[in-house]
């Protein structure tokens, strides 16, 4: 058995987050990763040669402020790529649809239905509204059917016509002006992982499934599938709503009740790199098919490279390894054998449908006055910034219903300086609108 002050069950952005600041203000954290490599949707494939390419989030935003004050505390800031524009692009079966971005859904959508409902835009409002519902009002059924669903559907890897409306896109009144409109990190966003990982105070263990937490005195006891036990008195639970109502069962059913409200998916994720002169596909970085076995395929075109280019394709489950080999070779003209640096990862997304607002409201309700929080991208919204700000407003809960450590020497302890908070004038910060 061993003791410590936090533990935080899940070594995604939620979870690793949560633990960087708890290890900030002195305590001693314990991070469980029930898979073999700690980072969830932040997962980047590192070539021995150095190519690297990103199986999940691909992308951060200089509207990223809480998300960049963890880059820059883990020394990170020397590390920031900039990303070349977007290029959307539409599949039709195996055909590219010319044009891009704009050009190409001006070219895709029926003008005549278009005119009759965009005049909607004005006044409408999401709040009660499903993803189909509120766009599919302005720019028409038949277009949100067969254009603006699959590209809004490709966004989160899963259909979006139930998701909230509110919830998909989000308006962030901050951005850093220092810092590129559109980057991420040199050696992928896996890059930021490892550096939270190794913050003094923190220890990860990987390859640890948690079964089981219960209460032990005045705090909790986490058991693991080997047969360990850890006690805390803090538990994080940075999971998928599934596994967290799993969880959290016998020690706040409440609260487990709530979770198991939010619906979750699986996405097979098919990546690889090929040699640039053996692709035919013009350069993209987004790529949408209107109707396929995928959601999305991502290319590394953001950050290009002479030699290399490399395709994420975000599968719809069911499909075997050899089916989806099949789909994307068909599609870019390869053979199996051009494929190289071959990876395949399984991910679990939540499915927010209406009503989540209210699922959320009472998880907090349910948490509120315990040392316990429950953490994710199912919360505020879906992105690795919605992800940071839930960790650090959940642990500035927890952290004020705790006892403080005693001591100056605790690691990240008296010494440490504390990030700064969004309301506090930042260098290169502008607050719009």
């Amino acid at each position: 058995m061993s003791r410590h002050d936090v533990v935080v069950i899940g070594g995604g952005i939620s979870g690793l987050s949560f633990a960087f600041h708890a290890a900030r203000a002195g305590r001693s954290v314990l991070v469980l990763e029930r898979s073999e490599r700690a980072g969830g949707c932040l997962a980047s494939h590192r070539s021995a040669g150095g190519y690297w390419f990103e199986l999940g989030a691909h992308t951060c935003y200089n509207s990223y402020v809480s998300f960049l004050e963890l880059v820059e505390a883990c020394g990170l800031r020397g590390e920031i790529l900039r990303r070349v524009p977007t290029k959307l692009r539409f599949l039709d079966g195996d055909r590219l649809v010319p044009g891009a971005n704009l050009g190409v859904l001006l070219r895709l959508f029926s003008w005549g239905e278009l005119a009759l409902h965009v005049p909607r835009v004005f006044g409408a409002r999401k709040d009660g509204k499903t993803v189909e519902e509120f766009y599919g009002a302005i720019v028409g059924p038949r277009n949100y059917a067969t254009v603006l669903g699959p590209m809004l559907s490709a966004v989160p890897s899963q259909s979006a016509d139930a998701f909230p409306a509110g919830m998909l896109f989000k308006s962030r009144a901050t951005r850093r002006k220092d810092v590129p409109r559109s980057f991420t990190l040199r050696g992928g966003l896996q890059a930021a992982i490892d550096a939270l990982a190794r913050q003094p105070g923190i220890v990860v263990e990987t390859g640890r499934p948690v079964t089981k937490v219960s209460a032990s005195g005045s705090g909790f006891a986490v058991e693991t599938e080997g047969g360990e036990r850890h006690e805390a008195g803090v538990v994080a639970v940075a999971t998928p709503p599934s596994s967290a109502a799993a969880l959290l069962g016998e020690v706040a059913p409440e609260l487990a009740a709530e979770a198991s409200r939010v619906k979750d998916t699986v996405v097979e994720t098919l990546a690889f790199a090929v040699r640039t002169e053996k692709v035919r596909l013009p350069v993209s970085m987004f790529l949408v098919p209107r109707s396929d076995s995928f959601y999305s395929a991502v290319t590394r075109d953001s950050v290009p490279d002479p030699d290399w280019r490399a395709f994420s394709f975000h599968f719809r489950p069911g499909l075997s390894s050899a089916e989806r080999v099949a789909r994307v070779t068909r599609l870019l003209g390869l053979s199996q054998a051009d494929l190289e640096e071959v990876v395949e990862k399984r991910t679990v997304l939540p499915s927010p449908a209406l009503g989540h607002e209210a699922i959320v409201a009472a998880i907090d309700r349910h948490s509120a006055g315990r040392p316990l929080a429950v953490l994710g991208n199912w919360f505020g919204g879906l992105s690795i910034e919605d992800c940071v700000v839930r960790s650090r407003s959940e642990w500035e809960r927890v952290a004020s219903k705790v006892e403080a450590p005693s001591g100056p020497g605790s690691p990240g302890g008296a010494a440490a300086r504390p990030l700064l908070r969004e309301e506090e004038p930042v260098p290169g910060v502008v607050r719009e609108g």
